[in-house]
């Protein structure tokens, strides 16, 4: 009893602790809230009213300061303007924080038919070169009529506009540039989508798969605006995707994630089910028909004003838009030589230039420190402030192409791209895993590609939104597989620098009537070598490191036409070339350049069936078939070797 009323005391001490201790955790500051764009911004929303009466939900964020004139920095989006409400501001606005603090007017748009802007939304909506009246709408008229709005309604704007955007917006800053308002003077698409059968849900014809929870993000149905997300992803129910896909089957079996109750959507009108209408457009044109054709906006870069300076900005290891940005700058340097037109390709994944981590690491991979600060700098904001600011001549102090040596990890800078000076190189396959400079033999590699146990994209076992971290992981888990054929050079006795595109140009037997071809590109660390300290995952080491440079598919069927499938013969040798993205990448003197070649990649990429069907998205159980595949080692890759 006598050590009760000292329990006690210790009791109520160790209770006002915790109360001490609660009460100093409530007051401590939480992170400091950056009040830059309230404190030197006016934020304003109003609605532009379109040629055809449709009003685009726009937000406008200018200067407090009057006493001077600003450039327009302009990018509409599918995404959201979001926070609504004038009183809400963002913590961030524009491409930067330099552009953000040096003085110019920022605008945001919902495109038509997205969040609080009026319309039917068009998943990449078609081009319509010949416009004959009012109702013959796109999104090159929509940003024509947006800006000419802006300049002729902000107050202290200086009648110049610059317009950009990363991945969807990317696309419609690419737009702009098309029947371009005379106020447009700059223009920077990002990570731009170019064409979707070569971009996001398609590569080469093969359905991306892993984009599957991303079509409700683009296909679900509204009719009128709203500030709140209206659309649900799939919830498959398990972090396992791998499992999930395999044992979903068939791509007919996932319809029924794509069918919404109107009772469950308020922005619907009739009481009934509807379908998701991008999810309709995939499986309703699997192949590359007039419906595909004419989203793409790659083929109408041929008459882009010369009032127009364009700087297309991408990630060499962007897992969703590479070809859009490499197409898109080859298009207009093809097609409009006397424009300013620049490109600019870092050791980044999706947008990532646009993010301020002083460490660029990509999946596992570290390229280096504060590169992203670097463009955004010392690339981006020069651009934009020649173009909107200053003299606005070719004379803005960038070069052709600013490019990103993902190998020596360095910056280097050319007049043209491809560089003066590369040249075509072809490294042939042999039967004893090697890459020859000339071709040996004419015989066929045997493996079995089992539909029941197909090639992993990953060794990760995890559900992602959308791809991103394999395109610079680890390819060890793939050499070891007997359904992975491997082939490399001999240690390299000197640096080896690619710089342009690739070509694989495959010999090949099936015994079905389909296959897909996927070829990889691999980087082989040397055994011994100085560890990486940050990034990596616990279970690998940098020693012996598969580095992914680059790689692809093609979907057997699409070979000779992406518009006309045909079945292959039967055991019959088979040409198959595949373009994969270009690269610039130096292997270095101690590593290995290997070459993967595979016939499944899952579930990035569906399964094949490996039985022609004409429309894979409505194929049946009976149609997937296990068959066994040849490549010859006549087969060979065709490098551009920058000496």
């Amino acid at each position: 009893m006598k050590q009760f009323p000292f329990r006690i005391i210790l009791l109520f001490i160790l209770i006002s602790l915790q109360i001490s201790c609660t009460k100093n955790n409530k007051e401590e500051p939480s992170e400091k809230q950056d009040t830059y764009v309230i404190d030197n911004f006016n934020k304003k929303e109003v609605t532009i009213s379109m040629r055809d009466g449709i009003k685009l939900h726009t937000t406008i964020y200018s200067p407090k300061d009057k006493s001077k004139s600003y450039p327009i920095l302009l990018k509409r989006t599918p995404y959201s303007c979001k926070p609504y409400g004038e009183s809400d501001y963002l913590q961030k606005i524009g491409p930067n924080i330099h552009l953000m603090k040096g003085g110019n007017i920022v605008v945001y748009q919902d495109v038509r038919g997205r969040w609080m802007s009026e319309g039917i939304y068009d998943n990449m909506r078609a081009y319509i070169p010949n416009k004959k009246n009012d109702k013959d709408i796109d999104e090159s008229s929509d940003t024509y009529d947006t800006i000419d709005w802006l300049v002729k309604n902000i107050d202290n704007n200086n009648g110049n506009v610059g317009i950009w955007g990363i991945s969807y917006p990317g696309f419609y800053a690419t737009y702009a540039t098309i029947d371009a308002h005379p106020a447009l003077k700059a223009a920077s698409p990002q990570a731009c989508i170019g064409d979707f059968f070569f971009d996001d849900f398609h590569h080469n014809g093969a359905y991306l798969l892993s984009y599957f929870k991303a079509t409700a993000l683009f296909g679900t149905p509204k009719n009128k605006p709203i500030d709140t997300a209206w659309y649900s992803l799939p919830n498959l129910k398990t972090q396992d995707q791998y499992q999930f896909f395999l044992d979903a089957g068939p791509l007919k079996n996932l319809n029924k994630y794509f069918q919404y109750n109107t009772v469950d959507q308020p922005s619907l009108r009739n009481n009934d089910k509807v379908d998701d209408f991008f999810w309709e457009e995939l499986k309703e044109h699997p192949n590359y028909d007039t419906i595909w054709q004419a989203k793409g906006i790659i083929q109408h870069l041929k008459n882009i004003k010369p009032t127009v300076a364009t700087m297309i900005v991408g990630g060499w290891f962007d897992a969703e838009d590479l070809y859009g940005p490499l197409e898109t700058y080859k298009n207009i340097e093809k097609y409009n030589p006397k424009n300013y037109n620049t490109m600019v390709f870092g050791p980044w994944d999706h947008g990532a230039w646009a993010r301020t981590k002083g460490k660029n690491i990509v999946g596992n991979y570290y390229f280096g420190d504060s590169i992203s600060e670097f463009f955004q700098k010392n690339i981006e904001t020069k651009f934009f402030n020649h173009f909107l600011k200053g003299e606005g001549d070719h004379n803005s102090g960038l070069p052709e192409a600013y490019v990103y040596d993902s190998g020596k990890k360095e910056w280097k800078t050319y007049d043209s791209w491809p560089p003066q000076g590369v040249v075509k190189e072809s490294l042939f396959l042999s039967e004893d895993q090697k890459l020859l400079s000339k071709q040996e033999s004419n015989t066929g590699i045997k493996f079995v590609s089992d539909i029941k146990k197909p090639v992993p994209y990953s060794e990760d076992i995890k559900t992602v939104f959308t791809p991103r971290k394999y395109m610079t992981d680890d390819q060890r888990f793939a050499a070891r597989r007997p359904d992975v054929l491997v082939f490399e050079t001999d240690i390299l006795q000197e640096n080896f620098t690619l710089a342009g595109d690739i070509l694989a140009k495959l010999k090949v037997a099936t015994t079905g009537t389909d296959a897909d071809w996927i070829v990889k590109i691999i980087d082989v660390h040397p055994t011994v070598i100085e560890e990486q300290k940050e990034g990596m995952q616990d279970h690998l080491k940098l020693s012996n490191y598969h580095l992914m440079v680059r790689s692809e598919v093609m979907r057997g069927k699409f070979r000779n036409s992406f518009t006309y499938p045909e079945a292959f013969i039967p055991n019959k040798r088979t040409d198959v070339n595949i373009k994969l993205q270009d690269v610039f990448h130096t292997f270095k003197k101690g590593h290995k350049l290997q070459v993967q070649v595979q016939s499944t990649w899952f579930p990035l990429i569906d399964l094949n069936p490996q039985t022609f069907v004409p429309n894979i998205f409505k194929a049946n159980e009976e149609d997937f078939k296990t068959q066994t595949h040849t490549v010859y080692t006549s087969s060979s890759i065709k490098f551009t070797v920058l000496k």
